[in-house]
């Protein structure tokens, strides 16, 4: 029986280099790290036997990718396209199961608030789309088109019929614009707001602090020290905050506040300052507005529309105060919460920039026409008789 020859091989300098980094790269698979060395003692002339012998694979396996690599060079390295066992599922089935998980599982008539992976399979069983199928399946179909059923985000729709016009002027104070005049350098823009019920907990045991490994430990149990109002104006272009603390909300604590701010420069002597509120009880309405300019005449209260208080910038400051400050709460009582908030207050104005607010006015036109485009397309699918 004749002896098979071995394939001649020849490396460019290219080729070389490459293999060279695939035969002794650290983060190259370990099946094409041993091709590229079979193909590198190829080229120095080895038989195939030798080169069998010094990487310890076998015979045909030399044989195979030193005449792959001569017959396609490097893509001759790679794994062939193979056909593999036929598929369990069909297209059809996975997009019905898609199908199903964009539905509300009260929809098809299942006792569930969302769906899961496990759920979806069982509800595909039970419907007769496919026979048996896994969770693990569902996921991998699910995954493909982003799908995540099991996931949800409240939201609130626009029931403020004066929305835009509320919603504009806020967002123009922010741009330093006040009826489509820029403010002077002694105009100011203050947004305030208050934080109700940060309690003091005292934990049972010690919080421990984090260490190698192991992250800090807050003892769930507590005992109750109270709790107390955090009342804070930010003024939205200096990042300056003035905050106190009261035991309750209301009218006189808000007052309060609009005073300790009001007695200082340059708000004292400004031509005017404008507070950006919400609707809460302290300051609604008309009432709230005058008695405010009744007690300070250069300033002008700006409500924002119903339930839109992230139009108040005050709010991304109480989330600060929330993960930096308050959570995870171990206060021994309430004088330590007045103490660490006012520290903190202190420690946040000697560094802190204004918030890199995004939102404009084109950007809440655009906002109100896919609202328009979802409530249009609401109402007509409202309006087509079941079954016609």
């Amino acid at each position: 029986m004749p002896v098979r020859t071995a394939c001649p091989i020849a490396l460019s300098a290219a080729d070389r280099m490459r293999l060279k980094k695939m035969a002794y790269g650290h983060k190259t698979e370990h099946r094409l790290r041993v091709r590229a060395q079979v193909v590198l003692h190829a080229a120095r002339g080895r038989s195939n036997a030798r080169i069998a012998r010094e990487t310890g694979l076998h015979l045909d396996t030399v044989r195979r990718w030193r005449g792959r690599f001569a017959q396609a060079g490097l893509p001759g390295l790679k794994n062939r396209q193979r056909c593999g066992r036929p598929a369990s599922f069909t297209p059809l089935q996975a997009t019905e199961v898609k199908a199903l998980a964009c539905r509300l599982p009260a929809e098809t008539g299942v006792p569930l608030s969302r769906w899961s992976c496990p759920e979806l399979a069982r509800e595909a069983i039970t419907r007769q789309i496919v026979t048996a199928v896994s969770p693990s399946t569902v996921r991998r179909w699910l995954a493909e088109d982003a799908l995540k059923p099991w996931q949800h985000r409240s939201w609130i729709f626009i029931t403020d019929s004066g929305f835009r016009t509320k919603a504009t002027r806020v967002l123009d104070l922010y741009a330093r614009t006040w009826q489509g005049q820029p403010l002077g350098e002694d105009e100011y823009v203050i947004s305030a707001d208050e934080k109700t019920s940060i309690q003091a907990r005292c934990r049972c045991h010690p919080t421990l602090a984090p260490g190698k490994a192991r992250a800090m430990r807050v003892n769930h149990t507590y005992g109750r020290g109270g709790a107390l109002a955090y009342l804070v104006a930010y003024d939205v272009h200096q990042a300056k905050v003035f905050g106190r603390t009261e035991a309750r909300t209301g009218i006189d604590p808000f007052m309060a506040l609009a005073a300790q701010v009001m007695s200082q420069e340059p708000y004292a002597s400004a031509k005017r300052v404008f507070w950006i509120v919400d609707n809460g009880s302290s300051h609604r309405g008309k009432k709230a507005a005058d008695r405010l300019t009744a007690g300070f005449p250069n300033v002008v209260m700006v409500h924002t529309p119903v339930h839109s208080s992230w139009l108040n910038q005050v709010e991304i400051f109480f989330s600060v105060v929330q993960r930096k400050v308050v959570s995870p709460n171990y206060f021994p009582d309430l004088t330590e919460v007045g103490d660490r908030l006012r520290t903190f207050e202190d420690r946040y104005n000697a560094t802190a920039q204004p918030f890199p607010w995004k939102v404009t006015a084109s950007d809440l036109d655009d906002l109100l026409a896919r609202l328009d485009r979802h409530t249009t397309g609401h109402q007509e699918e409202s309006s087509v008789a079941p079954g016609a």
